[in-house]
């Protein structure tokens, strides 16, 4: 139980610590990545006015697109990268600051972060 609380204040330092640095707007604004056991969110949010501007989770990806791109989450979060684009182009959105949170960049978080470059989203 010791292990779990010491745990989770090392995981919410970090957190604040990467937040602290980080400022989103409404021209350049924050793309923020959450992911659970189960799926993985991307928002992007202005945090002058504390508004989110668009959403995407692996939620809404459906389970036939999910086979197409092969097995397991990593490829499913190169999805989410895509369609994180795609709401930001739908609203004029070029450029973003990215958000980790407090999790380290490698895997899913890596997955959305490099395939949003990849579609067009400067970061």
């Amino acid at each position: 139980m010791k292990k779990d609380k010491i745990k989770n204040k090392i995981t919410e330092r970090r957190k604040k610590r990467v937040r602290s640095k980080i400022l989103g707007t409404l021209i350049k604004p924050r793309l923020s990545i959450f992911r659970s056991n189960k799926f993985t969110y991307a928002q992007l949010i202005d945090d002058i006015n504390g508004k989110t501007l668009a959403s995407v989770s692996t939620r809404k990806i459906s389970g036939k697109n999910k086979k197409e791109t092969g097995k397991g989450k990593q490829s499913i979060a190169e999805q989410l990268g895509e369609l994180i684009f795609k709401k930001a182009a739908e609203k004029n959105i070029t450029s973003a600051v990215f958000d980790r949170g407090s999790y380290n960049y490698h895997g899913r978080v890596k997955a959305v972060a490099e395939s949003a470059r990849k579609a067009g989203l400067k970061i």
